[in-house]
């Protein structure tokens, strides 16, 4: 008997004996795998690799365990002839797991569309399930995610921050105590699943937004066509309000070229004057244009960029996000008091332009969060002529306008990484009055000793030292957090042996460290 998947958009479908396949085994494929169990579906997870908790989960839950390599098509998944397959989103189009299943004509979902198709699990009082709001952009959407989610819950709505933020989107719709709106924020990979799904399966989101599109994970999507196809999926069936960028076309034709429910405004957001469906900068007043009867002749006051400054926010890339989030958030009535209200509380996320230290009239900044150019160049922005540590991973990215652009201004780079030498060659013809700094490299534990000692050795009183690498971290380390901690964890040491030498030596004019 042939299921009828079409069928399956409820908690209370008829799941049971349901041959599910998921792929991979961390916190997402987890979700996905108790979740299917629970509701009566047959499960089977194929994983390369496994924590010993998952090995010891997966049976506990009733599910099916496969293990080992999947650079093929294991016999165990065709004999269990899967009616349905859910894929973890680090599967590439191009994986032959996900070709094979493609090529067979068998259901291909995220848990994303799987937490759609589940969502009334958990009902609101009016017996509706939680509505959606969608987040993407090549950077900032994860600051974007908890800053709505902030304003949302200063609103007074029960709003919880998931999907690629951490949180998986299954575990929200399944938590007991259930939610007025589910804010998600979707990678490009999870959004490319989306892409896949049969209207059954498509989400229908009050608001969604891109914040941006510059080239990234180019491998993973094989162009940088299909990456933008991927992140317009975001504002397909969008009831209420598309959020764009105004500073970014891309985005504007994202919204332009969507498929919305009738009645769907476009909402632009930027650091100009707003247009009256737009939020803006007046003055060094963030306001609303957009949700407001009066729009025309007026606009509503949201904070200020001083008070922002007070609180690390000034900076013109994180501005850019809270007038998105704040859109988000206006356009499911949360108050304008709301969204100032949950400012005076928010802070970064770390490895967002976080401070590490003050020392010797030098900062010290971890953005190792910036893992593309996109986002290495909002870091110089808001830092110019700043000592640059860049390199690691590119990703297929090129660094050439990056270098000629925002990065000609540094006042020195200090490069690392597996693909330095494409970074060096870059700033050889596109930036070559920058003095350039390589770092061979050694033991993952030396290589930030090494940054910092060369940075200290060249900074001067008033320099900013700035981690933006515009690269992924995997070459060198276990992920940007660690290369940010062990930065940090650098410069601190550093700071504590001046300190210390400074107490048996006074301070030369030439000390780098500035006494």
């Amino acid at each position: 008997m042939t299921r009828d998947l079409d069928a399956l958009t409820s908690w209370h479908a008829d799941w049971k004996g349901l041959r599910v396949a998921v792929l991979g085994l961390s916190v997402t494929g987890f979700s996905a795998a108790d979740t299917l169990t629970e509701l009566g579906a047959e499960v089977l997870v194929l994983s390369e690799t496994a924590s010993e908790d998952y090995r010891r989960l997966v049976p506990v839950i009733g599910a099916g365990l496969h293990l080992g390599p999947l650079d093929e098509v294991p016999e165990a998944l065709a004999a269990f002839a899967p009616e349905v397959v859910i894929a973890s989103p680090g599967f590439a189009p191009s994986h032959p797991v996900i070709r094979w299943v493609r090529d067979n004509g068998i259901a291909l979902w995220g848990d994303i569309e799987l937490a759609w198709r589940v969502r009334d699990k958990v009902l609101r009082a009016d017996g509706t399930p939680a509505e959606w709001t969608l987040i993407t952009g090549t950077n900032g959407k994860t600051t974007t995610t908890r800053l709505a989610a902030s304003m949302l819950v200063e609103g007074g709505l029960r709003a919880a921050p998931c999907g690629n933020i951490g949180v998986p989107v299954l575990d929200a719709v399944r938590d007991p105590d259930g939610f007025d709106v589910l804010v998600v924020e979707l990678s490009s990979h999870q959004l490319w699943y989306l892409g896949l799904s049969a209207p059954a399966g498509q989400i229908v989101p009050r608001s969604s937004v891109c914040l941006n599109l510059a080239d990234d994970h180019l491998v993973w999507h094989g162009s940088a066509a299909a990456y933008r196809d991927a992140k317009a999926v975001v504002y397909r069936n969008t009831t209420t309000a598309c959020v764009y960028n105004k500073a970014d076309e891309a985005t504007r034709r994202m919204v332009e070229e969507a498929d919305v429910v009738e009645g769907a405004r476009a909402i632009g957001f930027d650091l100009g004057i707003p247009g009256p469906s737009d939020l803006g900068v007046v003055e060094g007043i963030l306001v609303d244009r957009a949700f407001l009867e009066e729009r025309r002749s007026s606009a509503l006051e949201l904070t200020t960029v001083a008070a922002l400054a007070e609180r690390g926010l000034s900076a013109p890339h994180i501005v850019q996000n809270i007038l998105a989030a704040a859109a988000i958030a206006r356009s499911f009535g949360a108050a304008p008091e709301a969204v100032r209200d949950a400012l005076e509380a928010f802070r970064l996320d770390p490895h967002r332009i976080e401070v590490v230290a003050r020392s010797g009239g030098v900062t010290w900044i971890d953005d190792s969060k910036a893992t593309n150019p996109h986002a290495a160049q909002s870091s110089l922005r808001a830092f110019p002529g700043a000592i640059w540590v860049v390199g690691g991973d590119l990703k297929g990215v090129d660094l050439s306008e990056l270098v000629a652009g925002a990065g000609a201004t540094a006042r020195a780079a200090i490069v690392i990484g597996a693909d330095r030498g494409e970074v060096l060659a870059v700033f050889e013809r596109h930036a070559p009055a920058v003095p350039v700094i390589e770092v061979v490299p050694g033991e993952t534990e030396g290589v930030m000793n090494r940054v910092v000692e060369l940075a200290a050795g060249i900074a001067h009183d008033g320099d900013t030292v700035l981690l933006a690498p515009a690269a992924a971290s995997f070459d060198q380390f276990d992920s940007y957090a660690d290369r940010g901690h062990r930065f940090a964890e650098a410069v601190r040491q550093w700071i504590s042996r001046g300190s210390a030498h400074d107490a048996d030596d006074s301070p030369r004019d030439d000390d780098p460290r500035g006494g």
